[in-house]
């Protein structure tokens, strides 16, 4: 096909970014978008986007759509993607690929008995640090990785985001952990998660303590400890504490080590750019990503990672969970 026919399934902090981004291909077409968002759905006719829905199932029934990227809240994760896998549409889900283990094989399987393609969305993996690092691991520079440090600390859903620049509200589902599947290491974990199995392979243990400083239902910081297949030890650190953003992995070899890191936007400069209708630098992998997806579509291959992939790190957060330790200090849930 000479373009990919998109389709937008929501429109927020994520959404918004992968918004600018589709109308910069040039081998695909966003076609029409889905928000519940009045506002939004304003924004994106402004952009020059033709059709707009307030659901997304009537984006869905649109014969003109090849492929969706859907970018909704974790708790419908399933049910859109399931719906999309119906109507023979490839699909680009925003991580985690589900709320559990459970829900994401039944993901799997609906997608495989329409036939039709799945990436889940690790931007990380598209970052130009994260690969680099990937290929000085495999070049052998650094000799046999023995301990890798991955970090991925910020303010979470309390300072809630936006491609503006300004906070928003925060939306009422980021606390409640049946529509979220759990707090701190399923969100920000994940991404730690996939991008170590990505370097180092397979889990096969996984040591997990939780913390509780602002006494939510969900985890608000974590520390896991995984065990792979060849030996290497990981050690991942995520929360939601911090006004800081910190995000980075050093891994430790027989022979160096090395470092990738990423820096988060300058608001101020973020919004700008926006303005100009030009992808800031921190969300360039966001871009890469959803090019990827379209030229695997127009390839015919599997674009990475794969639901399959996606699947094993939400069972290592599975085992992580039920294994878990809580955090026994001053200000923490017991």
């Amino acid at each position: 096909m000479e373009k990919v026919r998109l389709g937008l399934i929501g429109l927020g902090y994520v959404g918004k970014i992968h918004l600018i981004n589709c109308l910069r291909l040039q081998n695909a077409q966003l076609v029409a978008v889905a928000d519940l968002s009045k506002k939004a759905l304003k924004m994106a006719k402004k952009l020059g986007v033709a059709e707009t829905y307030r659901d997304y199932r009537e984006l869905l029934n649109n014969s003109d759509i090849d492929a969706v990227i859907i970018a909704l809240p974790t708790y419908l994760h399933a049910e859109s993607t399931k719906a999309a896998a119906e109507q023979r549409k490839h699909i680009l889900l925003e991580k985690p690929l589900a709320r559990n283990v459970a829900e994401g094989k039944e993901v799997i399987l609906t997608v495989k008995k329409y036939g039709v393609k799945l990436m889940v969305g690790h931007n990380a993996r598209f970052r130009p640090a994260y690969q680099n690092l990937k290929k000085e691991i495999e070049s052998g520079r650094l000799g046999e990785i023995q301990i890798a440090y991955a970090t991925n600390i910020s303010s979470g859903p309390f300072l809630h985001r936006s491609v503006a620049g300004m906070p928003k509200p925060v939306p009422d589902w980021w606390w409640n952990k049946d529509l979220t599947g759990g707090g701190a290491l399923i969100d920000l974990g994940s991404h730690m998660i996939n991008l170590t199995r990505w370097y180092f392979g397979e889990v096969v243990d996984v040591k997990c303590y939780l913390g509780y400083r602002y006494n939510l239902d969900q985890e608000d910081h974590a520390i896991c400890i995984l065990k792979f297949k060849e030996g290497q030890v990981a050690i991942i650190t995520v929360g939601w504490f911090s006004q800081q953003t910190q995000i980075k992995i050093e891994v430790y070899g027989t022979v160096g080590h090395a470092i990738a890191s990423s820096k988060p936007p300058n608001r101020v400069i973020t919004a700008i750019q926006l303005l100009l209708r030009r992808t800031p630098g921190f969300y360039i992998s966001y871009l890469n990503e959803v090019q990827h997806f379209v030229d695997s579509i127009q390839r015919d291959s599997q674009p990475q990672p794969s639901g399959e992939e996606a699947l094993r790190d939400l069972e290592v957060i599975e085992n992580a969970y039920k294994n878990a330790v809580k955090l026994n200090d001053v200000g923490y849930k017991m």
